[in-house]
């Protein structure tokens, strides 16, 4: 099993990245896990106490889950993935079954600040965007699909999301084996991710 690790900062593009390398790629060969399904569980606390967590500290991740259900697929058995409502801050309860592939990509904007998981991806990957472009996503998608405020989305960028992104995501990019720009002009680097695929496949 090839596990491919794309990590980069919110709104980067890392969910475009992963749709381009897909893109032409056997289906049902490549399965995909998000590092956002293995928040912490949070069921003890009320929502206003959810709502104060810091989501982009490496501590409101769950590894320790994330590393055995990779070791499980890696010994071919499926995996119970947790599901995550960005609407409540915690889990669902539900859970999606994750059978093993050949390739399998973890997506996530912290996937990279853990050893662990470091050592089990073999490609790493870091999705680079300019840092007013990563905003613009970042509200356009949270005021749209997770029924966030303006003034709600501003603060925690202020307050969580750069200041974790300078502490913890961008230097990350020292582990990435390929650094990947996220403009229009990126497909040497993702034909090059996919022919590494092929190669595996």
């Amino acid at each position: 099993m090839l596990i491919i690790g794309i990590a980069g900062g919110t709104g980067c593009g890392k969910t475009t990245v992963v749709n381009q390398i897909l893109n032409e790629l056997p289906e049902g060969e490549v399965g995909i896990i998000s590092q956002d399904s293995y928040y912490k569980d949070t069921t003890y606390l009320s929502y206003e106490e959810r709502i104060t967590i810091n989501f982009d500290h490496p501590r409101s991740i769950d590894f320790d889950l994330l590393e055995n259900h990779l070791k499980e697929l890696k010994k071919g058995n499926p995996i119970h993935q947790p599901v995550y409502s960005f609407v409540k801050h915690n889990r669902t309860g539900d859970t999606l079954v994750t059978h093993p592939r050949k390739v399998m990509i973890v997506e996530g904007i912290l996937i990279l600040t853990n050893p662990e998981l470091r050592k089990m991806f073999d490609i790493k990957i870091f999705v680079h965007a300019d840092t007013d472009e990563r905003l613009i996503r970042r509200l356009k998608r949270d005021i749209c699909e997770r029924g966030r405020d303006l003034d709600e989305v501003l603060t925690r960028y202020q307050n969580t999301l750069k200041p974790m992104h300078e502490q913890f995501i961008e230097p990350t990019k020292e582990y990435a084996d390929i650094i990947i720009p996220n403009n229009k002009h990126n497909t040497v680097a993702i034909d090059i991710v996919r022919s590494i695929i092929h190669q595996k496949l």
